[in-house]
Protein backbone atom coordinates (compact mmCIF):
# COMPACT_ATOMS: atom_id res chain seq x y z
CA UNK A 1 0.00 0.00 0.00
CA UNK A 2 1.67 3.24 -1.14
CA UNK A 3 -0.49 5.91 1.15
CA UNK A 4 -0.70 9.44 -0.25
CA UNK A 5 -2.22 11.13 2.56
CA UNK A 6 -4.47 10.72 5.18
CA UNK A 7 -7.53 12.12 6.93
CA UNK A 8 -9.80 11.51 9.81
CA UNK A 9 -13.40 11.24 9.18
CA UNK A 10 -15.98 12.17 11.83
CA UNK A 11 -20.09 12.13 11.06
CA UNK A 12 -21.54 14.36 13.64
CA UNK A 13 -24.94 14.04 15.72
CA UNK A 14 -25.33 18.31 14.99
CA UNK A 15 -22.77 19.16 12.39
CA UNK A 16 -23.00 23.05 12.69
CA UNK A 17 -22.30 22.69 16.76
CA UNK A 18 -19.07 20.66 15.53
CA UNK A 19 -18.10 22.97 13.42
CA UNK A 20 -18.33 25.78 16.19
CA UNK A 21 -16.60 23.69 18.59
CA UNK A 22 -13.61 22.56 15.70
CA UNK A 23 -13.51 25.95 14.33
CA UNK A 24 -13.94 28.46 16.69
CA UNK A 25 -13.59 27.30 20.00
CA UNK A 26 -10.30 24.70 19.09
CA UNK A 27 -9.43 27.20 16.53
CA UNK A 28 -8.43 24.56 13.31
CA UNK A 29 -7.65 26.49 10.11
CA UNK A 30 -10.23 25.50 7.55
CA UNK A 31 -7.88 23.03 4.09
CA UNK A 32 -11.60 23.21 2.26
CA UNK A 33 -15.16 23.04 2.60
CA UNK A 34 -17.41 21.21 0.31
CA UNK A 35 -21.38 20.83 -0.56
CA UNK A 36 -24.15 22.40 0.61
CA UNK A 37 -26.98 22.09 3.23
CA UNK A 38 -27.22 18.51 4.60
CA UNK A 39 -24.54 17.69 2.86
CA UNK A 40 -21.50 20.24 3.43
CA UNK A 41 -18.63 18.88 5.19
CA UNK A 42 -15.87 21.14 6.24
CA UNK A 43 -11.61 19.86 6.41
CA UNK A 44 -9.56 21.52 9.09
CA UNK A 45 -6.04 20.96 9.18
CA UNK A 46 -4.99 18.78 11.74
CA UNK A 47 -1.11 19.05 12.48
CA UNK A 48 0.23 16.54 9.64
CA UNK A 49 -3.18 15.02 8.83
CA UNK A 50 -6.55 16.30 8.24
CA UNK A 51 -10.15 16.43 10.24
CA UNK A 52 -12.92 16.18 7.57
CA UNK A 53 -16.36 16.61 9.93
CA UNK A 54 -19.05 15.12 6.67
CA UNK A 55 -22.35 13.80 6.96
CA UNK A 56 -24.87 12.93 9.69
CA UNK A 57 -24.66 10.54 12.45
CA UNK A 58 -27.68 9.61 14.32
CA UNK A 59 -25.82 8.13 17.73
CA UNK A 60 -22.53 9.97 18.87
CA UNK A 61 -18.93 8.24 18.42
CA UNK A 62 -18.60 9.14 21.49
CA UNK A 63 -15.52 7.76 23.44
CA UNK A 64 -14.87 4.69 20.99
CA UNK A 65 -13.15 6.98 18.96
CA UNK A 66 -10.22 9.26 19.98
CA UNK A 67 -7.84 12.02 18.81
CA UNK A 68 -4.34 12.47 19.69
CA UNK A 69 -2.83 16.26 19.36
CA UNK A 70 0.80 17.66 19.87
CA UNK A 71 0.84 21.39 21.27
CA UNK A 72 3.76 23.59 21.60
CA UNK A 73 2.63 25.01 25.62
CA UNK A 74 0.04 22.74 26.83
CA UNK A 75 -0.11 25.57 29.73
CA UNK A 76 -1.13 27.60 27.43
CA UNK A 77 -3.48 25.60 25.41
CA UNK A 78 -5.59 24.61 28.81
CA UNK A 79 -5.76 28.60 29.76
CA UNK A 80 -7.23 29.34 26.01
CA UNK A 81 -9.32 26.46 25.88
CA UNK A 82 -11.06 27.26 29.17
CA UNK A 83 -11.32 30.71 28.41
CA UNK A 84 -13.09 29.54 25.20
CA UNK A 85 -15.66 27.43 27.12
CA UNK A 86 -14.04 23.71 26.21
CA UNK A 87 -14.71 21.86 29.26
CA UNK A 88 -11.85 19.83 29.94
CA UNK A 89 -12.35 16.51 31.01
CA UNK A 90 -9.09 15.79 32.73
CA UNK A 91 -6.55 18.49 33.78
CA UNK A 92 -2.96 18.46 32.42
CA UNK A 93 -0.42 16.37 34.20
CA UNK A 94 2.63 14.73 33.23
CA UNK A 95 2.07 10.88 32.60
CA UNK A 96 4.21 7.79 33.74
CA UNK A 97 5.31 7.46 29.90
CA UNK A 98 6.52 11.15 30.78
CA UNK A 99 4.09 13.11 28.28
CA UNK A 100 2.71 16.04 29.79
CA UNK A 101 -1.46 15.46 28.79
CA UNK A 102 -4.91 17.16 29.18
CA UNK A 103 -8.42 15.85 27.73
CA UNK A 104 -10.80 17.07 26.72
CA UNK A 105 -14.11 16.13 24.10
CA UNK A 106 -15.79 17.21 21.17
CA UNK A 107 -19.84 18.16 21.24
CA UNK A 108 -20.76 14.21 20.06
CA UNK A 109 -18.14 12.86 23.13
CA UNK A 110 -15.22 11.96 20.93
CA UNK A 111 -11.99 12.09 23.66
CA UNK A 112 -9.11 14.35 22.52
CA UNK A 113 -5.72 14.19 24.16
CA UNK A 114 -3.98 16.92 24.31
CA UNK A 115 -0.33 16.32 24.12
CA UNK A 116 3.17 18.30 25.38
CA UNK A 117 5.78 16.43 24.53
CA UNK A 118 8.66 18.07 26.92
CA UNK A 119 11.99 18.97 25.82
CA UNK A 120 13.61 16.17 27.22
CA UNK A 121 11.39 12.97 26.02
CA UNK A 122 12.93 10.23 24.00
CA UNK A 123 9.53 11.54 21.31
CA UNK A 124 12.42 14.38 21.00
CA UNK A 125 15.44 12.75 19.74
CA UNK A 126 16.69 11.75 16.65
CA UNK A 127 16.96 8.14 15.72
CA UNK A 128 19.91 6.74 13.87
Amino acid sequence: MDVLSNRILLHPVDPERSRTFYGEQLGLAVYREFGTGAERGTVYFLGNGLLELSGRAEQPAGPAVALWVQVRDLQATHADLTAKGVQVVREPRREPWGLDEMWIADPDGVRIAVVEVPEDHPLRRRSG
